[in-house]
């Protein structure tokens, strides 16, 4: 046992020695046949002896295990976004300001590529691997560690360094993960030979494959991680600046970012931004632009942070990548609330690493302003995950063939008609509720994880629940059987027990939910949960007019006509009713009498803003509505009180000039602990 166990763990070191040479120093010694005879050699080793199998092992990095949903991970401070500049004169004014809040002062500046990747985290404790995040909203994110250990960039362990006596306690690492153009083209190439939907950019693939359930998937995909930042760190070891936390992370065998650059000067740093503009397409990965970052810890502290940005770091975006292609034809499709999309499908043109065939013209006025044509010459623009737009008509190229776009009549989805609500809105409606492209697209929203939460009721599901006729409702939902399913292509007997089991659970689910899942206009999640507690029941909801509506906080008039003329609706009140028949629940439950808070802020409406300590934002809004309260994210003349944090920021200046009252995080909270 002892010579297998100093066999086992000479094989991992060997292995994560190549490793480390492949993925982060890109200087392989050895074929990929040798690598893998390593591989399976330490497989069949550690076969006969499972005992001895460690989670950092080279073999634990991919896991057999299926991921049902994924939880979610708090982030010990804030994921926060950068601020972007698209000049060399804004990133300029950026310096002024940093030198207005710390004058006379030298800096030193760090320049990296802005990768067009993913947001991700990930957090060693005493040099293991610990677990893997999303960046989310920047204070949660989700849990994808089974993912993250697929990462060949990413150790499973890290190095210790000669010059370091021990790992830190904890250090959470932030980067970017993303996927090389030439892997990119080979993972769709497979897609399309497999007849799936190909990705449409490196970015949407990168995401898709970080969030897959199945890591053997994100395992195929070659992702890649590298390191930019960081957000936790308990440990001895002392960094006094950026560049010193970069070469820290080399030595601990993690990845950073290639042509990262330290310069003395701001002019410096704007020259090696506008020298990757035009050499951009040199790199094996897509960027989107150049990060600037102040390079001393200490003057970032000094510096410190708005609620969404550092203010020590700035991201010089590049122009949008434009080409010039032509109008082959304008289409119109018909959304989930029955807007009129008109959209160009275009002789396919390469714009930014991408094919693009098709571009969206928003919406009729827009291709009167435009003076768009069938058959025009356009210039068209793709900036990052945008779909891609027609910013202009080149008349020029005009030829007298080209054909007017033309408003239809009638809907084309459907045959209803077309009508504008209103003569300031833009956008033309098909009214007809049973219009089969609403459906489909509401059916969707129903199902929505943050509505009914009705899983496995997709895309492909539900276009042939529709186009097989078996579903022209909502309410037609909970009357499917097993026969009905067994209609559908690859649905099988698990599938069907399991969609049938999920349509069911959804029955419970409490009003607001149900609000939000029948796709009211105006009406977002907040407003839907609003409306819940006022109204309790569905049917009290349904006798309020817009005026009494009005009278909600947070309910305008915009909103609380849309609801009322909803609610007024023959056929509304015949899908409510047939909900109420399949069961479907329709109001939302009371907090339990032993649990209900003392509602000291009735009738209050709150703005919580600037960087709270005791709790996040939304624990802060939750807290308020709990007592009573109503927060809200705007501040107005009708607001009771704004509560700040530190750094606050406009909704601050706001409250002092309508006179608001002002209130401490620590004032806040004496008043909701009094008894």
């Amino acid at each position: 046992m002892p010579d297998t166990k100093h066999l086992i763990e000479s094989l991992r070191k060997e292995i994560k020695h190549h490793d480390h040479l492949y993925y982060v120093k890109s200087q392989p010694d050895i074929s990929d046949t040798e690598y893998d005879k390593l591989i399976k050699k330490l497989q069949a080793l550690e076969k006969e002896h499972p005992e001895l199998i460690t989670p950092d092992s080279p073999t634990q990095r991919v896991s057999g295990e299926i991921t049902k949903e994924f939880k979610t991970i708090k982030h010990t401070s804030p994921m926060l976004s950068l601020d972007n500049t698209y000049s060399e004169e804004e990133v300029i004014e950026w310096e002024k300001r940093i030198n207005k809040t710390i004058p006379e002062t030298e800096y030193e500046f760090v320049v990296e590529p802005k990768i067009d990747g993913i947001s991700c985290s990930v957090t060693y404790s005493h040099g293991l691997l610990n677990n893997g995040a999303t960046r989310g909203d920047g204070d949660t994110g989700e849990d994808i560690t089974l993912n993250v250990k697929t990462i060949r960039s990413i150790p499973l362990s890290l190095i210790l360094p000669k010059n370091i006596k021990s790992f830190p306690e904890t250090i959470e690492i932030r980067g970017e993960v993303f996927i090389n153009k030439k892997d990119f083209q080979e993972i769709n190439y497979a897609l399309a030979r497999q007849d799936i939907q190909i990705f449409s950019n490196a970015r949407n693939a990168a995401a898709g494959s970080l969030r897959q359930k199945d890591p053997k998937i994100t395992a195929s995909r070659h992702l890649r991680f590298f390191v930019h930042s960081y957000g936790n760190f308990k440990g001895s070891i002392n960094f006094q600046t950026h560049w010193e936390f970069l070469e820290l992370c080399r030595n601990f065998g993690l990845k950073t970012i290639e042509n990262t650059k330290l310069f003395k000067t701001i002019d410096e740093a704007i020259g090696y931004c506008l020298k990757w503009q035009e050499e951009r397409d040199k790199l094996p990965f897509e960027i989107d632009g150049m990060v600037i970052k102040v390079n001393s810890l200490k003057q970032r502290t000094a510096l410190g942070q708005t609620m969404k940005s550092p203010r020590w770091a700035i991201a010089y975006k590049f122009p949008a990548r434009q080409a010039t292609t032509k109008i082959l034809d304008v289409r119109v499709q018909v959304g989930r609330t029955g807007a009129l999309t008109p959209v160009a499908d275009l002789e396919p043109v390469e714009c930014a690493g991408v094919i693009i065939s098709h571009a969206t013209l928003h919406n009729f006025d827009e291709i009167e302003r435009l003076g768009i044509k069938i058959g025009d010459t356009v210039l068209i623009e793709r900036a990052g995950e945008v779909i891609p737009k027609v910013i202009k008509v080149i008349e020029s190229k005009r030829t007298g063939k080209e054909k007017a776009v033309k408003i239809p009549d009638k809907c084309p989805e459907c045959s209803g008609n077309i009508v504008k609500e209103k003569e300031d809105e833009v956008a033309y409606r098909c009214i007809n509720p049973s219009c089969p492209a609403q459906l489909s697209g509401s059916l969707l929203h129903f199902a929505n994880r943050d509505a009914m939460d009705i899983e496995g009721l997709g895309y492909a599901i539900v276009e042939q629940l529709i186009n097989g006729k078996i579903v022209k409702s909502f309410d037609d939902i909970y009357a499917l059987t097993k026969k009905d399913l067994f209609k559908l292509e690859l649905v099988k007997d698990k599938k069907a027990d399991n969609l049938l089991k999920e349509i069911e659970k959804s029955k419970i689910q409490p009003l607001s939910r149900l609000l939000y899942a029948l796709g009211l206009r105006h009406v977002g999640q907040k407003a839907a949960q609003t409306l819940a507690r006022h109204y309790g029941v569905i049917d009290k909801l349904i006798k309020a007019d817009a005026e009494e509506l009005t009278q909600i906080n947070e309910i305008g008039p915009v909103m609380a006509e849309s609801i009322a003329n909803f609610f007024k609706q023959p056929k509304t009140l015949t899908l409510i009713e047939k909900l109420k028949e399949s069961g479907v629940n329709t109001t939302e439950p009371e907090i339990p009498e032993d649990l209900k808070k003392p509602q000291l802020l009735s009738g209050k409406t709150i703005v919580f803003t600037g960087e709270l300590k005791a709790f996040s934002r939304s624990e802060a809004e939750k807290l308020a509505q709990e007592f009573g309260g109503t927060a809200t994210s705007s501040v107005s003349k009708k607001t009771d009180f704004v509560v700040t944090g530190e750094n606050p920021g406009s909704k601050y200046k706001k409250a002092q000039q309508l006179g608001v009252k002002i209130l401490s995080e620590a004032e806040f909270l004496k008043i909701i602990e009094k008894k």
